[in-house]
């Protein structure tokens, strides 16, 4: 794990409430102090081009957006929606640059988040109004563009964050519906044509290729725990998952215990619910106990980093701080534990 592979850290998913990103910046960078994982905030409180496809889309290469009262189409050329979200995130970056600037021991990691090629391609649409997801040559030429992209956005937050390591979150909450056939089409009547397994591995192994190539670091692909793909993220080069750990099934437990034998990452969701809080010992045993279970060793559990199981828009400030906070705490009993073992 990088940079810190003998203890438990702790990241959070990447969005965050309010409109302010100098606060944001500084709140999340005080939280998340070395050896920890801060992350380049986004506040999709601050409407269309900050929401989670629009800030994606705003990376992608020759492909420019628009809203439409369907969601955001891909157009010929750029106009004032894709201005919008360009421009926000430009700021975050230069943001980003001025706080790491101005501090005296910048961590030397941090991460990014975008939305994952296969999720993406399901909220995007084509010129008729259908979901880019049920053209093979869209799906591709979003997952190129996409990589290009995330490339380019690794370069310029390396130079805004002198140098540090940038790693990569890739988000598919749509991902069991777009394996299985489930995403509906534009009107609703019926839904698309499941995506191959191997094309979803090999879209998430490309933009991986690119973020590397890039001088990236980890790219971790993000599932919703229900339906999960673990099988088929096997089958590809990424390492790392994350996931929320609550209401996993033993067989995807058994799967994950896999992954961390052969030297995998699990960035493990271990807050169900952002408005309750709790206690570092509860925290702690959420991951002892299937971790116990399963007969892994103690010493494994540096191959964690723990996050809440969804991003921080929908509670305060304040809130949101205070989740950080506790996952750092947890991070350090379960530390502890390693220490005692």
């Amino acid at each position: 794990m990088e940079p810190s592979s003998a203890q438990v850290t702790a990241t959070a998913l990447g969005e965050w409430p309010g409109t302010d990103p100098l606060e944001a910046t500084r709140v999340v960078r005080g939280e998340l102090g070395d050896p920890h994982l801060p992350h380049l905030v986004s506040l999709p409180g601050r409407g269309v081009g900050s929401d989670a496809v629009g800030r994606t889309a705003a990376i992608l290469v020759e492909l420019p957006v628009d809203v439409q009262p369907h969601g955001w189409r891909l157009v010929d050329r750029p106009g004032k929606d894709h201005r919008r979200a360009v421009s926000a995130l430009s700021t975050d970056l230069n943001v980003l640059g001025d706080v790491i600037g101005a501090e005296s021991e910048p961590a030397p990691a941090l991460k990014i988040h975008l939305r994952g090629p296969l999720s993406l391609a399901a909220n995007l649409h084509l010129h008729s109004g259908e979901r880019a997801l049920l053209d093979v040559g869209a799906r591709r030429e979003i997952r190129d563009s996409l990589a290009a992209g995330a490339a380019d956005l690794v370069s310029r937050v390396r130079s805004a964050a002198s140098g540090a390591l940038v790693q990569v979150q890739l988000d598919e909450p749509e991902i069991a519906f777009v394996l299985a056939g489930g995403v509906p089409t534009a009107s609703g009547y019926r839904t698309l044509r499941a995506v191959p397994d191997q094309e979803a591995a090999d879209a998430w192994d490309t933009v991986a290729e690119a973020v590397r190539a890039a001088g990236g670091g980890t790219v971790a692909v993000s599932f919703p725990a229900e339906r999960a793909p673990l099988d088929v993220l096997a089958t590809s080069n990424i390492t790392a998952v994350a996931l929320p750990l609550a209401g996993l099934s033993m067989a995807q437990w058994e799967s994950l215990a896999g992954q961390l034998e052969a030297g995998g990452e699990l960035w493990a969701g271990i807050m169900p619910d952002p408005r309750a809080v709790p206690t570092v010992s509860a925290l702690a045993g959420a991951v002892l106990s299937p971790w116990r279970m399963l007969g892994l060793p103690l010493n494994r559990l540096a191959q964690l980093r723990l996050t809440p199981d969804t991003g921080l828009a929908g509670v305060s400030p304040a809130a949101a701080a205070n989740i950080l906070r506790r996952l750092t705490q947890t991070a350090d009993a379960l530390n502890q534990e390693m220490a005692n073992d």
